[in-house]
C-alpha cells in the first residue's frame, strides 16, 4: 500500500504564497487540500491557475488538513496561527513568527502543549551556501553581512529589519555558541514611513562580533555573509548561491616558509532552498521531528530584531546591554 499523503493547504497566497502552493503541488507525498485568502480575486485566481479549492475563511480548512503553510502578512500571523494550532494542526509559519515576543512565546507554548511541528519561513538557512559554510566553521571570529534589494512593494509591513535583516540575524544566532552582550543600531526611512536601511553592531558574550547591514533601496541586489576565523575566510553568497573559502595550507610552503594561501569556488546554481524548505517541513510533520528551524530559533531572530528596531527609533548612539 502507498503511504498516505499528507493534506496541506496554503493560508495567504499573495506572493510568496505562491510559491508554497507550486512546491506542495508538485510534492508526491501531499494532497494540496485547498488555498485561503481574504482578497476574493486572487484566491479565485490561484484556485483556478493550479485547480485547487477556494476557501475565503481559514477557520473553514482547519477540520481537513493535517498541516499548513501560513504565508499571511505579519500583522494576521498571531491572530491565525493560534487558530492553526488550537485545531492540531501542524505549522509553516513566514518569517517573522509574529511583531511581539509574547505572542511568541504562545505559539510555541501552543505548539509544544500539543505536539505539533512548528516551523518558521527563514528560508536563507536552506540556501546550498549556507548549508554548505556550516561545516567549515570553527569560532568565528567576526561575522559581517549584506542584505541589499531594489525597492519593491512588497513587504511594506514591516521595516528592513524583520522585512530583510532577520534572515542574517537567524544565521548569526545560529553559527555562533554564545549569548548575545551588546548590540548597537542606527538605521533611517528612505522611500517609506518605516526603516528602510539599517546597520547593526552585534557582540557576543564569547567575544565574537557581527556586522549587519540590510537596504531595500540599493541600486543593486546582493545577499552575502563573510565568516573571519583563524585559519580560514569565508564568503556565502546567498544570491548566487556559491561558497568561496580562502585557507592556509600549512602541508604548502612558500618561499618564506609561509603557509600557502589556496582558494577555492563552490557554486550551487540549480539548488531551490525554498522548496528545501517545504521538504524539511514535510519530514519534520511526517515523522514527528524537530522542525530545522523552530519556533524558538524564530524567537529569537525576533527578540534581536526588534531590539534593533527599538534602538534604531531611539536613535541612540552608544553600545547597550541586550538583557
Amino acid at each position: 500500500m502507498e503511504p498516505k499523503k499528507l493534506r496541506i493547504a496554503v493560508i495567504g497566497v499573495g506572493h510568496l504564497g505562491e510559491y508554497h502552493v507550486q512546491k506542495y503541488k508538485a510534492h508526491p507525498g501531499v494532497e494540496l487540500t485547498g488555498v485561503v485568502d481574504t482578497n476574493s480575486n486572487r484566491l479565485h485566481e490561484i484556485a483556478d491557475r493550479y485547480h485547487i479549492r477556494a476557501y475565503p475563511n481559514h477557520r473553514d480548512v482547519l477540520d481537513q488538513v493535517d498541516a499548513v503553510s501560513l504565508a499571511v502578512t505579519t500583522e494576521m500571523h498571531f491572530e491565525v496561527a493560534k487558530d492553526v494550532l488550537a485545531k492540531g494542526v501542524h505549522m509553516l509559519i513566514e518569517k517573522p513568527i509574529t511583531y511581539d515576543l509574547g505572542e511568541a512565546d504562545t505559539l510555541i507554548r501552543m505548539a509544544r502543549e500539543r505536539g505539533l511541528v512548528l516551523q518558521v519561513g527563514l528560508v536563507e538557512r536552506f540556501n546550498p551556501a549556507i548549508v554548505k559554510m556550516m561545516p567549515l566553521l570553527k569560532n568565528p571570529v567576526f561575522v559581517e553581512s549584506h542584505r541589499m534589494n531594489l525597492f519593491t512593494t512588497r513587504g511594506l509591513d514591516v521595516d528592513v529589519v524583520l522585512d530583510l535583516m532577520i534572515h542574517d540575524l537567524d544565521i548569526i544566532l545560529n553559527i555562533i555558541p554564545s549569548p548575545v552582550r551588546e548590540i548597537h543600531a542606527v538605521g533611517m526611512p528612505v522611500i517609506t514611513e518605516k526603516t528602510d536601511i539599517a546597520n547593526a553592531r552585534i557582540i557576543f558574550e564569547n567575544g565574537t562580533a557581527a556586522n549587519l547591514t540590510a537596504s531595500r533601496v540599493s541600486g543593486k541586489m546582493l545577499r552575502k555573509i563573510r565568516v573571519f576565523q583563524t585559519d580560514s575566510y569565508i564568503s556565502a553568497d546567498c544570491g548566487k548561491r556559491q561558497i568561496t573559502v580562502i585557507s592556509l595550507d600549512n602541508r604548502k610552503r612558500n618561499s618564506h616558509n609561509f603557509p600557502e594561501v589556496t582558494t577555492s569556488k563552490r557554486v550551487y546554481a540549480k539548488s531551490d532552498p525554498l522548496n528545501d524548505e517545504i521538504i524539511a517541513f514535510i519530514h519534520a510533520v511526517a515523522n514527528r521531528s524537530e522542525p530545522a528551524v523552530t519556533g524558538e530559533d524564530g524567537r529569537n531572530a525576533l527578540r534581536v530584531a526588534l531590539n534593533i528596531i527599538e534602538q534604531i527609533k531611539r536613535g541612540r548612539r552608544n553600545f547597550t546591554p541586550l538583557f
